[in-house]
């Protein structure tokens, strides 16, 4: 096993991400005085690849990973003007998301930390969205983070580089899979986040009534499956659809969407109030669906009459990036986390390990 160096000397890593649809490497470099620096972030993206079939193909998606990983990480290298011997470290996403592509980065990671004699990192995907803030506005912890992505919608407490305390989490949809399923009974563009953005910008956000599940609810928990259904139904009572109905029901969408935010962040800071750390002075939005600029605007606002100050990193950073991933081994490396020699690539990897599963009940009973 490869030791850390001193958290006083400058660390520069190599950062790994294969979780889903995008084959992304970076080169990170921290200071001696504690700031990060993005020496490069290469993504390259997949869409093309899946956009006939409405979402991700997990095999397809993995083929593809093969096929780019060797070029994107040289890249990252070129980019940076940086070579093997200016490395000290490996960071590679070890989970959740898709296995194959896991396996593929993990292999590559070890392969490469095995040769070059590099200290290996594995990351969890979500702590690279978590401390993404630290790297880009020198956030200080604790902070309330809202991690809202294809795979996952949570209230987090973010205490420390691996303190993670869940407030509350979805119980059916998670956010970004709710936008990319009405995009596509809509008939819109994939990905469908985006596709719903851009057609709600023309639409009368108030023309259609649409429920906002959960609000008014104990606790800081999410539902979109119900939300997901009424426009369906919608769609199917004024079918066939004209361009000006399709942004109405958009425009509907993501006001429902942004209304159950901010009552569900009302509790979230609630719960954080009657912790023993009290209430956090920043609110932190990551991940996919937080590069919407409607949402963002609406979180900014909600956050500020909460006496909150509203951080969310640049788009291209909340979408999925090597960025995050080299940073988050950074983190680790810098707080005494040990390398280490084997990998085990993992489909499922909740941050706050602690935290019981939520269980949903419907129709048909209780369900995980």
């Amino acid at each position: 096993m490869v030791s850390s160096r001193s958290s006083s000397k400058p660390l520069t890593v190599l950062g790994i991400e294969t979780s889903c649809d995008e084959t992304a490497a970076a080169i990170v470099t921290r200071a001696s005085d504690g700031s990060g620096m993005i020496r490069s972030n290469i993504v390259l993206s997949q869409l093309t690849e899946h956009a006939a079939f409405g979402g991700v193909v997990p095999e397809i998606a993995a083929r593809a990973h093969v096929e780019a990983l060797d070029g994107v990480i040289a890249a990252a290298l070129r980019e940076a003007k940086a070579g093997w011997n200016d490395l000290d470290a490996i960071a590679v996403t070890a989970g959740p998301g898709l296995i194959g592509g896991l396996l593929l980065g993990t292999v590559t990671a070890a392969a490469i930390a095995a040769a070059r004699g590099l200290a290996l990192m594995p990351i969890n995907h979500l702590e690279g969205h978590a401390l993404t803030a630290t790297l880009t506005d020198g956030l200080a912890f604790p902070y309330l983070l809202l991690l809202v992505s294809g795979g996952h919608s949570q209230f987090l407490l973010v205490e420390g580089v691996g303190r993670y305390k869940r407030l509350g989490t979805t119980i059916d949809d998670a956010l970004g899979e709710a936008f990319d399923k009405t995009a596509k009974l809509l008939g819109l563009a994939y990905p469908g986040g985006p596709s719903v953005e851009l057609c709600a910008r023309n639409g009368d956000p108030e023309r259609f009534d649409l429920p906002r599940p959960l609000t008014g609810t104990a606790g800081c928990d999410f539902s979109f499956s119900g939300l997901k259904t009424a426009v369906r139904q919608v769609a199917e009572a004024n079918a066939p659809l004209s361009d000006q109905d399709l942004a109405d029901l958009c425009a509907g969408f993501q006001m429902a969407v942004g209304d159950v935010l901010e009552d569900r962040l009302r509790h979230a800071v609630a719960a954080c109030r009657s912790g023993p750390n009290g209430r956090p002075g920043h609110l932190v939005a990551a991940g996919g669906v937080a590069a919407n600029l409607y949402l963002r605007e609406r979180l900014e606002q909600a956050a500020a009459a909460l006496g909150l100050t509203f951080i969310a990193p640049a788009p291209d950073l909340c979408t999925d990036n090597a960025a995050m991933i080299a940073w988050a081994g950074v983190s680790r490396l810098v707080e005494g986390f040990p390398a280490s020699d084997n990998i085990a690539a993992r489909a499922r990897w909740p941050l706050d390990e602690a935290a019981e599963p939520v269980i949903g009940a419907g129709r048909k009973g209780a369900r995980a």
